[in-house]
């Protein structure tokens, strides 16, 4: 059981930061490509990286029996 949580948040942080990096470098892109180096949008990129990857945890913490990555057999 401590063992299932621990992946959970390794998978959690890692999902978070992958979002996270990503939207502040599409940020970054569309930033300096069309709104003349402002930086709302970087902040926006990043912000909607941290929310994405925050619901992906609080889905992933709220599906106790959901188990990723590996194929069940039926009980028939």
């Amino acid at each position: 059981m401590a063992d299932e949580y621990g992946r959970k948040w390794d998978r959690c942080l890692a999902d978070t930061a992958l979002k996270t990096v990503t939207g502040l470098g599409v940020g970054l892109v569309f930033s300096v490509l069309l709104f003349k180096r402002r930086t709302w949008p970087v902040a926006f990129g990043s912000g909607l990286g941290v929310g994405m990857g925050y619901m992906n945890c609080q889905h992933d913490f709220r599906s106790p029996y959901l188990i990723h990555g590996h194929m069940v057999k039926d009980q028939d």
